[in-house]
């Protein structure tokens, strides 16, 4: 008697509905369908329409063996996303109240074999008790921010926390495997906050809770963060660090065309730009996609930019500057200054901009994505962290991976301009050097043989041992 082949596993996954969460669970995404397995990917009504305008993601997605489809989530707070407060909002409010029955009744009633729900929400791991469905906890941070997230509780023990007074610089010495080079300053911003704060208490409630899931997947490479994980595997031993994930997709994936999973359009014509100029000549600057500034920021760092005489590509969403009734009109120096060494876009193609030849520097704000991004390239960095985990990473960019520079609490064109000419001449070859090593490494690590390729297909054996232990 023939008997029917067991189907591959249906995985459900559910990012954070932001475009940094977004774009590295579509890379996961894309991975587990590069391996047969069927996804279901549960995304907002406004991601997946800006998906639908400006990429080619659905047919891109469709193009695998494994089965894909997207589940758009209707009725959930489609505002913009700016601070701390509105994410907190959408996290404490919104989306369990509209996502966790949903995600219930998808695990109850569909053969899925196993969620990979976002870390930065706790409610997946209520939607999913009783239905016999395992949760890996997925953080699009670094290792390093999630444990600080999660060493919240040790650091109002030892009296880190709540900050007193005003010297930022002060040295944190209770936070395992950062006891040297930690400041007050570097903590995720939502620690400058009253420990009874809203955000300061789901935040760390959220972390913790990081233990109950089945697993913890992290987007980042053993040689990158080592000593963090090995802190972080006393407390939760299973976990998969398969990071840098966009790379590790172009590794694995190397026969297929890449889809942008950008929530913008992207402006290719600083490709076009770039191409006319010298090797490691151009500044690349961009905050991402939730910073923002004050108009009187904005004219510091032109100011810098313009005065530090290099070449710069800008990206300078719609959104970036807050608005305000000041005076729009531009001093005629920068305009000047911009005409003869700049480029300015409203979104750009960023890991395509990166590998560019022609970048030498990134001023980021160090989102987990971009911080990657650089560093799978090569490119030193200029940090200006804006909120979050991007304090923690900017000073790992500093003070451990020595790949640039970290100007958090400044905006002051001198600053700027002093900066970026440190990077970009007086130290230029000991950051180039520093970085090139890095990207090697980040590149050994998703190669056959590497600690994150061995982590994948571990994830992808276990997930299929789910599926069979489930019929």
């Amino acid at each position: 008697m023939d008997t029917k082949p067991p189907s591959p596993p249906h995985v459900v996954i559910f990012p954070f509905p932001a475009q940094g969460h977004v774009n590295s669970m579509l890379k996961l995404t894309e991975l587990l369908l590069e391996a047969s397995l069927n996804i279901t990917f549960l995304i907002s009504a406004k991601d997946h329409d800006r998906l639908a305008r400006f990429t080619t993601v659905h047919s891109h997605l469709n193009s695998y063996s494994g089965h894909f489809r997207f589940h758009v989530i209707h009725g959930l707070y489609e505002g913009p996303m700016v601070t701390e407060e509105q994410q907190s909002l959408i996290m404490a409010e919104s989306l369990p109240k509209v996502v966790g029955p949903l995600l219930r009744n998808l695990l109850l009633d569909s053969q899925v074999t196993c969620l990979i729900a976002d870390g930065f929400t706790d409610f997946p791991l209520d939607a999913a008790q009783g239905t016999g469905v395992p949760v890996i906890s997925f953080r699009t941070i670094s290792a390093c921010a999630f444990w600080a997230y999660f060493s919240v509780p040790e650091l109002i023990e030892s009296g880190d926390l709540p900050i007193q007074g005003t010297n930022l610089d002060e040295r944190i010495l209770s936070l395992k495997g950062m006891e040297g080079f930690l400041r007050r300053r570097d903590l995720p911003s939502f620690c400058r906050s009253d420990i009874n704060n809203k955000i300061f208490q789901q935040i760390t409630r959220i972390s913790r809770r990081t233990t109950e899931a089945h697993a913890l997947l992290i987007n980042t490479f053993d040689d990158l963060e080592g000593p963090i994980i090995s802190q972080i595997q006393q407390h939760c031993p299973n976990i998969y660090t398969i990071g840098p994930l966009h790379a590790h997709l172009k590794a694995r994936t190397s026969s297929k065309t890449t889809s942008s999973n950008s929530l913008f359009e992207e402006d290719k014509t600083c490709i076009t730009w770039l191409d006319q100029k010298a090797p490691k000549s151009v500044l690349y600057v961009s905050f991402g996609s939730l910073a923002t500034v004050t108009r009187e920021q904005l004219m510091e760092f032109w100011y810098g930019l313009v005065n530090s005489g290099k070449l710069f590509l800008w990206v300078i969403r719609e959104d970036l500057v807050l608005k305000q009734d000041d005076e729009n009109k531009v001093p005629i120096e920068l305009e000047e200054g911009t005409k003869e060494r700049g480029y300015m876009v409203g979104w750009a193609p960023q890991e395509e901009v990166l590998a560019h030849p022609a970048v030498g520097a990134f001023l980021t704000h160090n989102g987990w994505n971009s911080t990657l991004e650089s560093i799978v390239e090569g490119v030193p960095m200029i940090s200006w962290p804006y909120f979050a985990d991007q304090q923690i990473n900017s000073r790992f960019v500093e003070a451990v991976w020595k790949l640039g520079l970290d100007m958090k609490d400044t905006c002051d064109r001198t600053i700027i301009e002093k900066t970026i000419k440190e990077v970009m001449e007086e130290r230029k070859m000991e950051f180039i050097e520093s970085a090139n090593r890095m990207a090697r490494l980040a590149k050994e690590s998703i190669n056959e043989g590497g600690s994150s390729y061995g982590n994948l297909n571990r994830l992808v054996e276990d997930i299929k041992m789910m599926g069979i232990g489930s019929k």
